[in-house]
């Protein structure tokens, strides 16, 4: 009697344990994804976050609130940049380039050795190496870089490339080192130009592009610039206003930003207060934009922000001038403050590091910093991706080809051991290898993608992968997720997960009924470990 009543429980909770299979499995496999957001909506996820927790918001403001135009701010930086090269001595002949967007991209580095723009992995290994607008293969890397492999902790010599202003300087590297390489005046040496008794280092080069760069955002020609046309470097989106204002109404909101107060004004008033034609007719009064703010800071000099920072100091918002003294005052509601530091931040708006979600495009100023430094919860905004996401997904094929030559040349060496004399050829593979990367690289931009070249991730990508929580095309994604949203981060396999299969039973009824008890217990203990991420996330309150 006992064995058959076992046989009907254990046949009642087979029967229990294949319906929840089959449920868990038409979810993974078709409501899953029926439910994620379209991809351009979309905020992707290295790390959980519980939207619902974050009590204060920070926005960086330029091409993060405000989001310049590309390839037209890119052209207007670049042209300042020779203008400012040509008025320190460099030959006019160089006002002849234009500027090419298809060809830097963020990330990369130049070497000051040798004159090279390299795009790296997180540990240095080179992954492209151009020379000006020529790209060097095979021999001619190992001459510069012996084991393909660069110090990026040699901060003198490699100078990288990371964020957006950064872009018309890439392109202004490659404009120099291809000029001079060609110009029958200047003799190339390994590194630098000979022209009579001068010698031009690849160095020299750089420090002039840096202090034009310097010279161009502190003489105010690009920022008046800008002011000047603002509808033709500027993005305006209404939408900023709306979720300003749905953010502020669930938490408190500060803007933090390198720029001063005046420039800060006339781009946030912009955006924030200038009427369209139906306002006008309807004399609405626009909102200040200082209203969707609890504090405002300005001349952050960040990365020092993050760190001792500088002097807190008022601004007088009617003369744009700085008040005398350090502030040290209660908040006051809309103030406008000068310079400080994150724990000022802290301070003035009653919050702690994880309560903050940092909003910003800086991978080093911005994202890096406010999480090693004050532990805030990190948003990068990253305008590529809309490009890349395109890519990605109408050239699926190139990667599924990569991955299936993988595949052919890990066969050829299936049944193979230590102890076998054969050599299989693999040279062809290889260079069909190559060829299906470079094909990939090219769909991107001459430099190739912001976060992989081929099957390998850059420099770049690991940084945001290690320093980002979330991060999407714009800050507005945001505006398609409830504040109650839990950002759920996908499960990172190591190789070793990856590559090797789950075990799997002969489907006979007693390993059927021992593989559905299994997948029971993996069900049971996923929810006990999101239980335990929740206590632990409610404990750190």
């Amino acid at each position: 009697m006992g064995s058959i009543a076992k046989e009907s429980v254990a046949g009642t909770e087979l029967g229990a344990l294949q319906e929840l299979h089959v449920n868990m499995k038409e979810l993974t496999y078709t409501d899953y994804r029926l439910l994620k957001r379209d991809y351009h909506h979309r905020v992707f996820v290295n790390r959980s976050l519980a939207l619902e927790k974050i009590r204060c918001f920070g926005f960086d403001m330029d091409y993060t609130l405000a989001m310049y135009k590309s390839p037209d701010y890119e052209e207007l930086t670049f042209e300042l940049l020779l203008d400012r090269l040509v008025t320190i001595g460099y030959p006019h002949e160089i006002l002849q380039y234009k500027y090419d967007s298809t060809f830097p991209t963020r990330g990369l580095v130049f070497d000051a050795l040798y004159g090279n723009l390299l795009k790296v992995d997180s540990n240095g290994n080179l992954l492209v190496c151009a020379h000006g607008f020529r790209f060097l293969k095979g021999v001619e890397i190992w001459n510069y870089y012996p084991n393909k492999f660069i110090q990026r902790d040699d901060t003198k010599r490699f100078h990288i490339l990371n964020t957006l202003f950064n872009l018309a300087e890439t392109y202004l590297y490659a404009c120099l080192v291809d000029f001079f390489s060609n110009c029958s005046r200047y003799i190339s040496c390994d590194k630098g130009y000979r022209y009579g008794n001068l010698f031009m280092s690849f160095y020299s080069i750089l420090q002039d592009v840096c202090d034009a760069m310097e010279y161009v955002h502190n003489s105010g020609y690009l920022k008046e610039t800008t002011l000047k046309n603002l509808k033709k470097y500027v993005v305006k989106d209404d939408r900023i206003c709306s979720l300003l204002s749905r953010i502020k109404e669930m938490g408190k909101v500060f803007l933090a930003t390198n720029s001063d107060y005046n420039y800060t004004d006339a781009i946030m008033t912009y955006l924030l207060e200038s009427t369209n034609e139906s306002d006008k007719e309807d004399k609405e009064t626009p909102r200040s934009w200082r209203s969707y703010f609890d504090l405002i800071v300005v001349d952050t000099r960040k990365p020092l922000f993050f760190a001792e920072g500088t002097v807190l100091r008022q601004v007088d918002t009617d003369t744009g001038k700085l008040r005398i003294g350090t502030y040290t005052g209660p908040h006051q509601l809309c103030a406008v403050y000068s310079g400080g530091s994150s724990d000022v931040v802290c301070d003035l708006l009653r919050v702690r590091g994880r309560d903050i979600l940092y909003i910003g495009d800086h991978i080093f100023g911005d994202i890096l910093k406010s999480k090693k430094r004050q532990g805030w919860r990190t948003f990068l905004v990253v305008p590529e991706l809309a490009k890349e996401l395109q890519v990605w997904t109408e050239k699926s094929e190139l990667f599924e080809e990569l991955k299936k030559l993988d595949l052919f040349l890990a066969e050829l060496y299936q049944n193979m051991d230590s102890g076998s004399s054969e050599r299989p050829d693999i040279t062809s593979i290889q260079k069909q290898i190559q060829r299906v990367t470079h094909e990939m690289d090219m769909c991107y931009g001459k430099m190739g993608s912001l976060f992989r070249c081929g099957s390998r991730q850059t420099l770049f990508a690991s940084q945001l992968m290690r320093y980002a929580d979330l991060y999407a095309a714009s800050f507005l994604n945001l505006m398609y997720y409830p504040f109650s949203y839990l950002f759920r981060a996908p499960p990172v396999l190591m190789p070793h997960e990856s590559t090797v299969e789950h075990v799997c039973f002969e489907m006979n009824e007693s390993n059927l009924f021992l593989g559905h008890h299994l997948s029971f217990y993996r069900h049971q203990k996923l929810k006990i470990i999101l239980q335990e991420d929740s206590e632990e996330e409610g404990n750190d309150d």
